[in-house]
C-alpha cells in the first residue's frame, strides 16, 4: 500500500484567512490573499509587525480555531481507504502548536489515528511516496513525489506536480 503525507496548515486547514482577520481587525487595514500573490504575509506586513503576526501563531487558540479545507475531510476519508495516510506538519515551527493542532485533527478528523500524525520539522525525513504541501522547501528534500498544494504564496513556483484544491487531490489519487 503507498503512503501519503499530508501537511495540515494551508492544505487541510486554512490558517492565512485567520492571519489575516487578526491582524485586519487588530491594525485596522483590508490585507487580502489577492494582496498575498506569490508573497507570503511576511513579506505584505512591515518588518516592524512581524513579532505580531509571530504573537498570533504563538497565541493559545489560533491553531484550535481554523477553518477546514473544502472537501478535505471526505477526500482524506477515502484516501484512507486505498493508501497509508499520515498527516505531517512541521509544529517544530511553532511548538505551542502542538496540543491545539492535535485537537484540532480529533475534531475535524476523527478517522486519522494519533499513530498516523507526525509533528516535525525538516519533512525530508519523511518515508512516505507522495508528500501534499503548500511549502515548496518542505518538498525539495523530500525523497518521495511532491505535490505542490496551491496557495498564494505558491502561485510562481515551478518544478512540482500541483494540485489547486482538494477535488485535484481526489482526482489524482483517487480518480
Amino acid at each position: 500500500m503507498k503512503r501519503i503525507a499530508v501537511d495540515m496548515d494551508e492544505v487541510m486547514a486554512d490558517a492565512v484567512t485567520e492571519h489575516l482577520l487578526r491582524y485586519n481587525r487588530d491594525h485596522d487595514e483590508v490585507i487580502t490573499k489577492d494582496d498575498l500573490h506569490g508573497k507570503w504575509l511576511w513579506d505584505v506586513v512591515s518588518i516592524d509587525r512581524h513579532p505580531i503576526l509571530e504573537s498570533y501563531l504563538r497565541s493559545a487558540d489560533f491553531f484550535s480555531v481554523l477553518d477546514v479545507m473544502p472537501e478535505s475531510q471526505r477526500v482524506m476519508m477515502a484516501l484512507q481507504k486505498k493508501y497509508e495516510v499520515f498527516i505531517a506538519t512541521a509544529a517544530m515551527e511553532v511548538p505551542t502548536s502542538f496540543e491545539q493542532k492535535y485537537k484540532w485533527l480529533g475534531e475535524h478528523f476523527p478517522f486519522i489515528p494519533p499513530s498516523h500524525i507526525v509533528y516535525c520539522g525538516d519533512k525530508g525525513i519523511l518515508r512516505a511516496d507522495y508528500l501534499i504541501d503548500d511549502n515548496p522547501r518542505q518538498l525539495r528534500r523530500f525523497e518521495g513525489e511532491g505535490i505542490l498544494y496551491s496557495a498564494p504564496h505558491n502561485v510562481n513556483v515551478t518544478g512540482y506536480r500541483r494540485v489547486k484544491d482538494w477535488l485535484d487531490v481526489e482526482e489524482l489519487f483517487l480518480g
